[in-house]
Parts: C-alpha cells; structure tokens; sequence
C-alpha cells in the first residue's frame, strides 16, 4: 500500500499530460535508481514536440514541469537539458534528481547545494518517513528535516541491493519526491 502524501490525480495537469502520463502507468512508475533507459520512444517524441508553456500553461515552473516529465520516462539526456536551461531552484533539483540516478553521487550533491531548501522537502521527508516506515527496519531514521544528500547516500546502497526492502523504499521514495516536485512545478497552487 503506498502512503499517501499527495493525491496523485494526472488528469490534474491537462489532457496531454495525462495522455502521456498514461502511457508509463500514470505517474506511478518506480524509475530506476541508476542508469534507466527512456522508457517511452513515443512520449520522448510528443514531449520533444510540444512547448513547456503549452504543455503547462499558468504553471509555477514550465521548464521545470517539462524536465521533470522527460525524467519520468527515463529520457535522460533531455531532461539534463531541459533541467540545466533552468537556472531557477526547481531546474537545480531536477538536475540533481537526473546525476543522482546517473549515477554522479558528487555532481547530484553539487546541485543539490544550489537548491537549498526547497519547499517540497517537508512533503518528501513525511512521504519518506511513511516508506521507510513499511519497508525498512529501525537502522534507517529519517531527521527532523528532509536531507537530499544523505537519500544520495540510501540510493547508491540500495542499487548495490538490488530486490532488499532497501531498494523497495529507496524507488518509493524517488517516486513520491517526483511526483511533489513535478506538482510543484505543474501547478499554480502555493506550499
């Protein structure tokens, strides 16, 4: 049973969205913690043609959103692009998001300091929590605050554990921090 931090809803950000959600299981996918291949030629195709403000109009973050889609479907190159065209917070941690599953551990650490503290971190640190909570044994405890660098750190034990509860919850967490930030970046809501 996932925890539920967000009411993850696709058809929230438009048709075409939805529509390319829909063809790699709506949001819900647990991309690869390293070296995902794109999962998806013909979402990289439509992504490719569409504009982030079309695809998001009136969104907080358009490039963000649009880098945050092409990462969903493993296409890695263009959202290292699409991530590092935006100079704002949310392009720092799509980027750091994409050399964390590279995987560059150091690269992923530098991006992450130029985030700083973002506001979707209390969301992923209570997600994680949730996680952590149904997945893993004490040894793991998430802080007060949520810590990118030390989730660096949980994601390059667990793919050397591939099938370990620890890999379960470190997918699951990698899920649900993307779908907060791409919500973030997607909507016009405030945190």
């Amino acid at each position: 049973m996932k925890p539920s931090v967000i009411q993850w809803n696709p058809g929230t950000y438009g048709a075409e969205v939805m529509d390319l959600l829909a063809l790699a299981e709506n949001g819900e996918r647990l991309m690869p913690l390293a070296e995902g291949a794109c999962c998806s030629d013909a979402a990289r195709r439509r992504i490719q043609g569409a504009k982030a403000g079309d695809l998001f109009p009136g969104a907080r973050a358009p490039q963000g959103a649009l880098a945050g889609l092409y990462l969903y479907f493993s296409c890695r190159e263009e959202a290292h692009e699409a991530a590092q065209s935006d100079s704002s917070a949310e392009g720092s941690y799509w980027h750091a998001i994409v050399h964390r599953q590279e995987p560059d551990p150091g690269n992923s650490s530098y991006w992450f300091h130029r985030v700083g503290e973002h506001p979707v971190f209390p969301r992923v640190l209570e997600a994680a929590g949730a996680i952590g909570a149904e997945h893993l044994d004490a040894t793991l405890r998430f802080s007060e605050a949520w810590d990118p660098f030390a989730f660096i750190e949980i994601c390059e034990q667990a793919r050397r554990r591939p099938g370990s509860a620890l890999e379960r919850a470190a997918l699951e967490i990698q899920r649900a921090e993307w779908q907060l930030l791409f919500d973030y970046c997607a909507r016009r809501s405030s945190y």
